[in-house]
């Protein structure tokens, strides 16, 4: 049977949830954790995304992701795949890991995304020894909520949530974690009355989250870049084997995958004459550039406009 059309938007948060197969337990120790950590820190940057919260399981993983206008599918492919490789290897096995496609769910309300929050801060509550001291396992961004710990992988947004509790960042955390505390007592997943909704949210707030436009033309991020870059032809990007257009090549063809919605094939076939491996190089090389040199970085910025 054909697999249901995931529900999608250009301004959506997710509920991600993400299960290994029966046999084998998605995290076989902490360094496979860590590892998972700093593959999300490697595509929220390259994708421009946003982490809300997350919790590592043994089995299974919770991520509220915003991916500001980027394909979700996009990013937990990239994510996961790059891990089972990992996985793998490391283990010397071969095969799937996950148990089919990651689950998703569009988050729509404040009231759910502030439900979210706790219930994904509340799942190491199963961990043994965690269960009373959720906030203390390392590998979910409660207690970076609460300043408990820092944010030691630098991945975490937790001033969208924190900023429905008050201005003040220690007012906020520590209502937070009575907020948390009272879902885990109450039952996470039943309703949440409007009496406790007016005792944790004492200003309505509404949300400020940035949208990153995704639809851009391949055409007018060429221009632009050039503009930017002091390049007078956009036609450059199209010179093989010289090594002066290399870079900006390379910028290009890495901001096209992110702002323009291609996939490495269509990029290909827009610079014209390109394999696909020499995209996929080039895209990672892109990359490279706006997070080593300056000039390509404001180039970049000046490209994503955030309305």
């Amino acid at each position: 049977m054909p697999r249901t059309a995931r529900k999608k938007g250009s301004d959506c948060s997710y509920h991600i949830m993400c299960r290994s197969i029966s046999e084998v337990d998605l995290f076989q120790d902490e360094e496979d954790k860590e590892y998972y950590m700093t593959l999300l820190k490697r595509y929220k940057e390259k994708y421009e995304c946003a982490i809300i919260a997350y919790s590592l399981m043994e089995n299974h993983l919770h991520l509220y992701l915003d991916p500001k206008g980027f394909d979700v599918s996009t990013f937990m492919h990239s994510v996961n795949s790059a891990y089972v490789v990992h996985f793998n290897t490391k283990h010397k096995r071969h095969g799937p890991l996950f148990q089919g496609r990651f689950a998703s769910k569009i988050i729509e309300t404040d009231a759910y995304a502030l439900t979210l929050s706790a219930y994904i801060h509340n799942n190491a509550k199963d961990i043994p020894g965690y269960n009373g001291r959720e906030e203390d396992y390392p590998f979910s961004s409660y207690g970076v909520y609460i300043g408990k710990r820092k944010d030691e992988f630098k991945i975490v947004d937790s001033e969208f949530i924190l900023k429905y509790f008050s201005k003040n960042k220690k007012e906020a955390a520590k209502k937070y974690l009575a907020f948390t505390a009272s879902m885990r007592e109450n039952g996470i997943m039943k309703e949440i009355d409007e009496d406790i909704w007016d005792t944790y949210i004492e200003n309505e707030y509404r949300s400020e989250k940035k949208h990153i436009e995704r639809d851009k033309k391949p055409e007018d991020v060429v221009k632009k870049a050039c503009e930017l870059l002091k390049e007078d032809i956009p036609e450059t990007i199209r010179v093989k084997n010289c090594r002066r257009f290399v870079n900006l090549r390379a910028f290009v063809i890495y901001t096209m995958r992110v702002m323009c919605g291609l996939t490495y094939k269509k990029i290909g076939e827009f610079i014209g004459d390109m394999s696909l491996s020499g995209v996929i190089r080039l895209a990672g090389k892109g990359f490279e550039l706006i997070n080593a040199d300056r000039s390509y970085k404001e180039a970049f910025k000046s490209i994503v406009l955030v309305t």
